[in-house]
């Protein structure tokens, strides 16, 4: 039973490992490399935004997830 419990334990651990290792960026873009936070701005999101990007939009992102909204917002 301990042996069962351990092989079990153990291919749970691998999986975890695997999955962990090949989850996706999902907001990121193919320039980001393997950073944990993105750079600021259109050119770094994996999908476009739609419309103009302003400068307060710009400006918004770049704050992010800092809790103060830009001075000009």
């Amino acid at each position: 039973m301990l042996l069962k419990l351990l092989a079990l334990g153990g291919l749970g651990y691998v999986g975890y490992r695997f999955f962990d290792k090949n989850k996706s960026k999902a907001a990121f873009a193919g320039n980001q490399g393997d950073a944990s936070v993105r750079d600021a701005g259109p050119e770094a999101m994996r999908d476009k935004p739609d419309g103009r990007w302003s400068k307060t939009d710009e400006e918004s992102d770049e704050s992010f997830p800092a809790s103060d909204p830009p001075a000009n917002y």
